[in-house]
């Protein structure tokens, strides 16, 4: 089984879906609320769980009820909060989410809370295992400090670092430097090069001003439409199966989940972008956002049956 360790956010999600999102000053009733486990670090390390993967999860929680929903999520995904320290001084992150039954799409706002108290000292506490470890995933939902030091402890043992570009924000160069794949969405890609990607020449120029800040492989999210891959010497589009989409909300952590663990088990990049893509698809069919993981078992049967390849 392959290990990654992820540094990123716990938040618990408050979701509200309705028919339609609101219009600015409009109030409308809604047809459902769900409470439940999110965040991008805690989506994508659970995703990459539900894949296969051992995760080592670092991160902060608070000591208040929606604490509780996290510990809760980590015992029944059978994932260790050895390194998930405790805030007395800040609660648990959060996200209002609201979810439209128009297309799946949503509108988020999140609340940082004890995820903004992750400190480099709390990922220098887990650095022995960064020397086992295959893979170091992060996102953007904590401060730059956890996320860099995470980055040199994986460069120290030769580790390969993923970075996930959101929430979006501009990026130290330093840590840049240091990212051997990057997962940008088409709006975060547009922000790192400047350019609007409407077809797949786009993505290929965008890709290429990426590839200029150093990265050494960029990879850009297109939702439905698949993903764009380059590393400045091969390019290409890889789509993905159309599924019905009740909730978008975790889909970029549940490919990023995958991702991490195709690439810690070493498949070749095109394997593990249609491995990663099984992945995302299948959590838009679902509602929720860590929850809404695909197994290891449905992933492969999408990569059967939609890629042709047999990996189990």
């Amino acid at each position: 089984m392959s290990k990654i360790i992820v540094v990123g956010s716990l938040n618990v999600d408050i979701t509200a879906y309705s028919e339609r999102f609101a219009r600015d000053g409009e109030t409308i009733m809604g047809t459902d609320l769900k409470l439940g486990p999110g965040g991008k670090g805690n989506n994508q390390a659970t995703a990459a769980r539900r894949a296969g993967g051992d995760v080592v999860m670092i991160a902060r929680r608070g000591t208040d009820a929606l604490g509780k929903v996290i510990t809760d999520h980590f015992e029944n995904e059978k994932m260790s909060d050895k390194y998930i320290s405790v805030s007395d001084a800040r609660p648990t992150g959060s996200a209002l989410i609201e979810v439209s039954a128009e297309n799946g799409q949503n509108k988020i706002v999140v609340i940082a809370g004890s995820n903004g108290e992750l400190s480099a000292d709390d990922v220098r506490n887990a650095e022995i295992e960064f020397e086992s470890t295959d893979l170091f995933l992060t996102q953007l939902e904590t401060g730059f400090e956890p996320i860099r030091e995470g980055v040199r402890l994986a460069k120290k043992y030769s580790k390969t670092v993923v970075v996930n570009p959101a929430p979006l924000q501009a990026i130290p160069e330093d840590i840049l430097r240091e990212v051997d794949y990057f997962t940008p969405n088409e709006t975060e890609a547009e922000f790192y090069s400047g350019i609007k990607i409407e077809n797949d020449n786009d993505a290929e120029l965008a890709a290429k001003e990426i590839l200029k800040l150093g990265v050494k492989n960029v990879i850009i999210t297109l939702g439905k439409r698949g993903v764009f891959y380059s590393n400045g010497n091969n390019s290409y589009h890889i789509p993905t199966k159309k599924l019905h989409a009740v909730d978008t909300t975790g889909a970029g952590d549940a490919f990023n989940g995958g991702l991490a663990v195709a690439l810690a088990e070493n498949m070749d990049i095109e394997t593990a972008l249609k491995f990663a893509n099984c992945a995302g698809s299948i959590s838009v069919t679902r509602y929720g956002a860590a929850t809404a993981g695909a197994s290891r078992k449905e992933i492969c049967d999408m990569m059967k049956e939609f890629y042709k390849i047999d990996i189990d």
